[in-house]
């Protein structure tokens, strides 16, 4: 009887899992999914999701179409903002966002309409490898030449919650190195270009971006990276000095533990709506999973030089829920470094119409506005 009843419950979860895989198929049949991405047209994160895009609609029952948005602005707040208030929690909907916007927020960064703990996280493709570059004009090719001028040198920025925005600062706070942050760009891609018309003598970026983006800058020598943020240095740059090599007390290596080593874990999140259906959010984990796994998906990834060093959706959540369980005192320290300090130039002036829409203006391209150089104006 025993037996019987043992057999009679695997039958049954049996005919209960084929039924939920045929509902999720049902659903997903001839539908499309947007991923919303909150940088611009062929930086880091866009060809991440591209080539994400390409292979995922396989891997989801029902096979359904994805396209990939841009939805440029405020360091990718209005894409994670619109995830997380407008668009519907139905399955149909991915953010993919700056992970940083998390600390910002612990911070109380105005502007920040989400609660970070309540996104229905898929995970990362990659955990970022953050490395300070800048152009052969500059006329700095070390860390220890940089530390002797005065003079700063001009780093391009996205906004704050970012690599190119928030690492920058912490290094100038626990390496001491003169840097100015004209931030606002609308992504990395725009900031090459910045950087190659000589407006800019430097960013922050993933060595995972430089490589698949910015790999003629890198192999001609027109860029030269000076400083990778990593706890140890990277494989593939064994002759790039590691932050740590700078950074000698325990006060600053707190700092840099929470700025840059856990930010670079949730750098690149994949996120749905609160109370979109868990099924679905378990389907699209499962799929991502699968994704990376797909030989075709990796021979892809490897032509766009891409590195992938993913974590899971359920990975994701625990190092989210770290950063909102933070020492007060850090986050006091924090805020001075990412909030509170002078001197930066968030040169892109946002201002939200009635109409909905985001127009924004370059300060260096309009003499009336030029001096704008205070991050309140960026709010």
């Amino acid at each position: 009887m025993r037996k019987f009843s043992w057999w009679t419950i695997a039958a049954a979860l049996g005919l209960w899992f084929s039924v939920q895989a045929s509902a999720q198929e049902s659903f997903y049949k001839g539908k499309t999914v947007r991923i919303l991405v909150g940088g611009s047209a062929g930086g880091g994160y866009d060809t991440y999701t591209r080539t994400i895009a390409r292979h995922l609609g396989k891997h989801i029952p029902g096979n359904p179409s994805f396209v990939v948005e841009n939805m440029t602005g405020a360091g990718s707040l209005i894409a994670a903002n619109y995830t997380y208030k407008i668009a519907r929690p139905d399955g149909l909907t991915i953010g993919h966002f700056i992970g940083g916007l998390m600390l910002q927020q612990v911070m109380g960064k105005p502007g920040i309409e989400f609660e970070g703990q309540r996104f229905e996280y898929l995970g990362v493709p990659a955990q970022d490898s953050l490395v300070l570059g800048v152009t052969k004009t500059a006329g700095i090719t070390s860390v220890e030449q940089w530390l002797a001028t005065k003079t700063p040198l001009k780093f391009g920025g996205v906004g704050p919650g970012a690599g190119t925005d928030d690492v920058p600062k912490v290094v100038r706070a626990t390496v001491g190195v003169p840097i100015q942050l004209i931030s606002g760009y609308k992504g990395t891609a725009d900031i090459r270009l910045a950087m190659a018309a000589g407006e800019l003598h430097g960013v922050t970026n993933s060595w995972e971006s430089f490589k698949s983006g910015w790999s003629k800058e890198i192999e001609s020598g027109s860029v030269l990276l000076l400083l990778q943020t990593l706890p140890q240095r990277h494989p593939e740059l064994p002759n790039v000095p590691a932050i740590h090599d700078f950074v000698k007390n325990d006060d600053d290596r707190k700092l840099v533990q929470t700025g840059i080593f856990d930010y670079s874990a949730i750098a690149r999140p994949y996120a749905l709506p609160p109370k979109t259906p868990k099924d679905r959010v378990r389907l699209l984990r499962k799929g991502l999973t699968d994704t990376y796994k797909d030989p075709e998906f990796i021979a892809d990834a490897r032509r766009a030089r891409l590195d992938m060093n993913p974590l899971t959706g359920e990975e994701l959540e625990k190092v989210v829920a770290r950063v909102y369980q933070l020492d007060k005192a850090l986050v006091e320290k924090l805020k001075d470094i990412l909030l509170k300090q002078s001197g930066d130039i968030f040169d892109v002036i946002k201002i939200y119409t009635t109409v909905g829409a985001w127009f924004q203006i370059r300060p260096d391209r309009v003499a009336t506005i030029a001096k704008a150089n205070h991050h309140d104006q960026c709010q």
